[in-house]
């Protein structure tokens, strides 16, 4: 999906066998605020997925330094995900992104998630006990993704609002 944030783009098209090429300026306005329900959807969906990835820990059998590892993997891929999302939602905008800092956001998530297998691999729990954290882990990324959009595109929209002072 391309959102082109109020920018023009030229369009080329070939006709013939000539290969003439006309310009045609398309603008594309971003104007669809997240609903309430989607909104409020994305947070359930974060929060279900963070507490109960840490009631099973809790829960668990585990020493107290394996929980600090899930936990801490946890923590680093949310940060690592919302950090994703903000550089190519950056990109997008066309606000500067270093190609570093976009690399290392991307190394950084899938190492979280690599780790994340590594342990569940290597962890002495039932399979139906690494399909739960895998799964809540899955649900905790994806909701922090979608939280993060979501609080863009609404706070995007309401700066372009015109507001009765602009009047």
């Amino acid at each position: 999906m391309d959102y082109n944030f109020k920018t023009d783009n030229t369009a080329e098209k070939k006709t013939g066998s000539k290969e003439k090429c006309s310009s045609k300026t398309v603008t594309r306005e971003f104007n669809q605020k997240p609903t309430p329900a989607f909104i409020g959807a994305s947070w359930i969906a974060l929060l279900a997925g963070v507490i109960c990835y840490c009631t099973g820990l809790w829960n668990s059998d585990m020493m107290l330094n394996e929980q600090g590892y899930y936990f801490t993997i946890l923590l680093f891929g949310l940060f690592s995900a919302v950090s994703v999302q903000k550089s190519v939602r950056d990109r997008l905008e066309g606000l500067q992104v270093t190609d570093m800092y976009y690399g290392i956001s991307w190394v950084s998530v899938l190492s979280a998630i690599l780790l994340l297998i590594i342990g569940l691999w290597n962890a002495d729990l039932l399979l139906s006990e690494k399909g739960f954290y895998g799964m809540s882990y899955t649900l905790s990324l994806f909701a922090a993704i979608a939280v993060q959009k979501n609080t863009r595109d609404k706070s995007f929209i309401e700066s372009k609002e015109i507001t009765p002072k602009d009047k």
